[in-house]
């Protein structure tokens, strides 16, 4: 394992791309303040929340100062800027919900939040980059965590962040063994390849334990019926079919999707690793998804995919135990996005429904919550896709990948 390990250096490292040897693509130690002058933004990004609640925020950012991005000189700031600014707009842009929406982006915020994300190679709008990967310190010296800036929703917006983030950690040991493979398979290392096949099938198992704190931590009438709409975009919504101007920046209307799970970097790598084809619409969402990662963790996904074909390499050696590692590696892969179905379906699906039912009654009580969820994203992520079709697409592609005549057999073994 030694002789893999020094050699996945010399050929296929991590270095290069911003990936964290103990917390992968999540930013380590994210700072926690700017500097002075841009107290204005950090003054209302922590308040979003209540500002929101009494209907204060677009008046207090119409008053912001607009204030130069030139100061912001580390990667850090950079980020906790580019954190600040995209909260502050979705509170701006939904403030007065998806009947009250605005056409343009006041230029105190549009401009900086332009300014950076140009700096850093992000969109401007929330991604997953900013609220999961980039928004969490230390509550106390036991280790229990805490986000930086919050969105309307109360724990549940904690809950979800920080269950995304842990399950971005628990995949931390299968990005550290991507190396491996491939250097394994370009030294023809059957057994190299098959133990890191075993240690990331593992870890994309404990991704799926983790991902399972969401029904402890989140509340699913409180996600869809206050959380949801804070974090969708202006690209494929109904609510705004015409996108955002960002005054000062452009006089025509921009269009940015909303949040997505497909924004994290880490289900692309395992795509590609496993050798996983996604069908042309899904594929170009997927693909789409990519802008919205930092550069450099895009850049990771371009180039496990340009690296020599696992899937050919395991055909190719005619080694049972190799076989096994990789076949059991696309199972555990399929049970986690088995496991997401389910998730969306408790989280967006169920209430859905039940928002429709009390809607029909005109009843709003105990449902109220839910009945006032946003109706045009009832069958649409935030990222603006057609959620469950997309992820059942998704699924049954990587069903595809199970080398010949053994796919029911391991399903079933998942």
């Amino acid at each position: 394992m030694a002789a893999a390990e020094t050699s996945s250096k010399s050929l296929f490292s991590l270095d290069s791309y911003h990936v964290s040897e103990e917390l992968g693509f999540i930013l380590p130690d994210p700072l926690e303040k700017l500097p002075l002058y841009y107290q204005p933004w950090m003054d209302i990004a922590l308040r979003v929340p209540e500002l929101v609640h009494s209907q204060e925020l677009r008046t207090l950012i119409n008053k912001m100062p607009l204030l130069s991005s030139q100061f912001l000189q580390k990667h850090k700031e950079l980020r906790l800027a580019h954190l600040a600014l995209s909260t502050m707009a979705m509170g701006y842009v939904w403030q007065g919900g998806e009947s009250d929406t605005i056409e343009i982006l006041p230029k105190s915020l549009a401009v900086p939040f332009w300014e950076v994300s140009q700096r850093l190679g992000l969109p401007p709008i929330l991604t997953h980059a900013d609220a999961a990967l980039a928004n969490w310190k230390k509550k106390d010296p036991e280790g229990n965590l805490e986000l930086l800036l919050s969105l309307p929703g109360g724990d549940s917006v904690q809950g979800f962040f920080l269950v995304t983030m842990l399950v971005e950690l628990a995949a931390v040991p299968a990005l550290r063994n991507i190396p491996v493979v491939i250097s394994g398979v370009r030294c023809a290392d059957s057994e190299a390849v098959a133990r890191a096949l075993e240690t990331i099938s593992q870890s994309l198992q404990d991704m799926t334990d983790t991902l399972k704190l969401m029904h402890v931590y989140v509340e699913p009438s409180v996600f869809y019926g206050i959380m949801r709409i804070y974090l969708s975009g202006w690209k494929d919504n109904p609510s705004m079919p015409k996108g955002l101007v960002y005054e000062g920046v452009n006089t025509e209307p921009m269009e940015y999707s909303g949040g997505s799970a497909a924004q994290s970097s880490l289900l692309h790598c395992f795509d590609e690793l496993l050798g996983i084809k996604h069908e042309e619409k899904s594929g170009a969402f997927l693909t789409r998804m990519r802008n919205y990662m930092p550069p450099a963790h895009k850049q990771l996904i371009q180039d496990i995919s340009l690296q020599p074909s696992l899937k050919s390499f395991v055909q190719q050696q005619d080694n049972e135990p190799l076989n096994q590692a990789f076949q059991h590696c696309v199972a555990k892969l399929l049970a986690l996005r088995n496991y997401h179905i389910n998730v969306v379906s408790r989280f967006i699906t169920v209430p859905a429904a039940r928002a429709r039912q009390l809607r029909d009654k005109n009843q709003t009580s105990e449902g109220e919550m839910i009945s006032r969820a946003p109706t045009a994203l009832e069958e649409r992520g935030t990222g603006g896709s057609g959620i469950m079709i997309f992820l059942k697409t998704v699924r049954d592609h990587t069903r595809d990948a199970f080398l010949p005549d053994t796919s029911k057999e391991k399903e079933h073994n998942s």
